[in-house]
Parts: structure tokens; C-alpha cells; sequence
């Protein structure tokens, strides 16, 4: 049990917004989503990042992260991440963070090699810990919503408490699609999330940008 907890607290410590991947300046398309007015409220906003999740770029993460987690190559599966990416501004998120993660998690002590996309860093740093598969995938995707929520109390602007209200209504589908994750193989990742697609392709020629992506 101490060994899971603390398991569970270095986990949580990775994806925490304190540790320096720099995931709070990427809004995944958000941003050129709100510009337009697509997304502007509470509704909306869960909508879009529950589309994401689902059929979107963190559901590949999560199959991805899940493959590591089972000892899958992780060159190979940087081959699929790459092939994901739908556009540049998607390949540098994942890259990246995923690079920022490396860096941080070997100043504590944490053995990660080259610098691989996110899903995978995290995967190659979590392999070693005592937790369930559906934790680690879990607490990832949460993070990743948690990151967009705060760019969308940002930029929308939305509330602080209607943020934390579209984070918790996100919670059954996170671990819903934590568990579905852990069955999963790259032959699972399918992708029909247009809209946040587009978006990411248009934000790399938005005049005015607050986030990187």
C-alpha cells in the first residue's frame, strides 16, 4: 500500500500543472475555436473537450499510453504518434511537452532516455509504478482536460467554479475511456474529431495568438 501511494503521488506530481512541461501554454485548437465563436460557454466548452477525448487526439494518447504501460516498443509507437499528428501545430503539443516532461522527470531522478512524445514519456516514467493501468491513463487524460479547461476560463472567459463544474461532468467519460484504453491497441485509435482538427490548422496562421497552439 506505501508503495502504491506514493506511486500515486509522483503520478500525480508529473501531471500536475506545477511540473514544467509548459502545458498550460497550448490550447489544442481551443483558442481558434473561441475566436470564432464556436465555443463560449460552459456547454460548450465540455462539448469540445468531450468530443476530444472521445474521438479526438487524447483518446490515441490514451491507447498509446496504455501500449507503453504494456511494454510495447516505444519507437515504433512514436511512428503512430507522429502519423496522428493531423497537423504541425499538433506534432509540436505532443513533441514538446513530451521533450519538457523528459527533461524535468531526469532532473528528479526519474530514467526516461531520448525525448519521445508525451503519452509515451509518461508511459516509459509510469511503467515502474505500483498502480493499475486505468489510473495512470486516467489521471493523464485528466490533465490533459484539466489544461484546456483552465485555457478556457481563460480565454472564453469562463468562471472559475463553471470550469471546475465542466471538469467534474468530464469525469465518467475519463474513466470510461481509461478502462476501454487498457484493451486497446493502435489497431483501436480512430480519430473524428474534425472540428478541433481544423481549428489546430487554422491557429497556425492566427493573427493574434495567446497560446502556442
Amino acid at each position: 500500500m506505501a508503495d502504491a501511494t506514493l506511486g500515486l503521488l509522483s503520478l500525480v506530481q508529473w501531471l500536475s500543472p506545477a511540473f514544467p512541461t509548459g502545458g498550460y501554454a497550448y490550447s489544442h485548437g481551443l483558442e481558434w475555436a473561441v475566436s470564432q465563436g464556436d465555443v463560449h460557454d460552459a456547454q460548450t466548452v465540455e462539448g469540445w473537450l468531450a468530443d476530444v477525448l472521445e474521438h479526438g487526439a487524447a483518446w490515441g494518447d490514451a491507447v498509446i499510453l496504455a501500449c507503453v504501460l504494456r511494454g510495447a516498443d516505444p519507437e515504433a509507437l512514436s511512428d503512430t504518434v507522429y502519423a496522428m499528428a493531423g497537423s504541425k501545430e499538433r506534432l509540436r503539443e505532443t513533441c514538446e511537452q513530451g521533450a519538457a516532461f523528459a527533461l524535468a522527470a531526469h532532473a528528479i531522478g526519474v530514467a526516461q532516455g531520448r525525448a519521445y512524445p508525451l503519452p509515451i514519456a509518461v508511459g516509459l516514467a509510469a511503467v515502474g509504478l505500483d498502480l493499475p493501468p486505468e489510473h495512470v491513463i486516467a489521471t493523464y487524460l485528466h490533465s490533459f482536460a484539466s489544461n484546456l479547461t483552465s485555457a478556457a476560463v481563460r480565454f472564453v472567459p469562463l468562471g472559475q467554479n463553471a470550469g471546475q463544474g465542466v471538469l467534474r461532468g468530464l469525469h465518467p467519460l475519463i474513466h470510461r475511456l481509461a478502462v476501454r484504453a487498457t484493451q486497446s491497441t493502435p489497431d483501436d485509435i480512430t480519430t473524428a474529431a474534425f472540428g478541433a482538427e481544423i481549428a489546430a490548422m487554422a491557429h497556425e496562421t492566427q493573427t493574434v495568438r495567446i497560446f502556442k497552439t
